[in-house]
């Protein structure tokens, strides 16, 4: 099976870069709605679509009005969208509300449980993440293998999330700023490098990849790798299009 990355940064969107969204095709699995999912149509490949949101804000969600074109005449028999209870009603009340969206795709809404199964025997948990409105993380454990996504929270090697992540193969961590915009990221809740790494590195993780890139950002290196990699070695930087293996049976 592979990770393929459809959407890395967040806000909005650049020429290089659609906002977040992270599709695992074999199984139908996909995490977030940003303006990337419109590529999860190419992939489809199995009669199931599960969404997992870590949160409501746009750059996560939008593309939940895209799945018209991502569905038709795609032999997908049930799609759902899985999230926070009352995420997932502000989303149906909001974002689907008559003035600017009236029509609801055919989706089923699932509130999110503490731990369920996916594909690939794998079994899926959730944890908080501290981020104004709030947010989740996943952590996904299949028998051989193993991922987290934490995106939209300030990276702290403190935090309570950080045991949660612990010995992942994968992980997946939004590093918005470089260290020297810690200011902006402080009042937005968003992460920025150094604290990224310390975090990886705390948590023994064996390889990090680096999303929700600032879209501002459009230089060959957002995020200061070489300093990244002092920290934590075995650091990449997501792009769209990007495609990670895993070893999954």
């Amino acid at each position: 099976m592979k990770l393929i990355a459809l959407g890395t940064t967040g806000y909005h969107p650049n020429d290089q870069r659609q906002t977040a969204c992270y599709m695992i095709p074999e199984i139908g699995l996909v995490l977030d709605a940003g303006t990337g999912a419109y590529r999860i149509r190419k992939h489809l490949q199995g009669d199931s679509l599960d969404i997992y949101l870590s949160h409501a804000h746009l750059d996560h969600v939008m593309g939940i009005t895209f799945l018209f074109d991502v569905l038709y005449e795609r032999d997908v028999s049930v799609a759902r969208v899985h999230g926070v209870a009352e995420k997932l009603a502000a989303i149906q009340d909001h974002l689907f509300a008559s003035d600017l969206f009236p029509i609801l795709p055919p989706i089923e809404w699932h509130p999110l449980d503490a731990s369920q199964k996916v594909g690939g025997r794998g079994e899926l948990t959730t944890f908080p993440l501290e981020h104004p409105g709030g947010s989740v993380g996943f952590r996904i454990d299949w028998p051989d293998y193993s991922m987290a996504y934490v995106t939209d929270t300030m990276a702290d090697v403190g935090a309570d999330y950080v045991a949660k992540l612990s010995g992942v193969d994968l992980l997946l961590h939004e590093c918005y700023f470089r260290d020297e915009y810690r200011d902006f990221a402080v009042r937005s809740g968003h992460s920025w490098t150094t604290p990224v790494c310390e975090v990886a590195r705390a948590a023994k993780v064996g390889r990090l990849v680096l999303i929700h890139i600032n879209p501002l950002d459009e230089s060959d290196d957002p995020v200061d790798l070489s300093k990244a990699r002092e920290i934590f070695p075995a650091t990449d930087v997501a792009f769209d299009g990007m495609e990670i293996d895993l070893p999954i049976a």
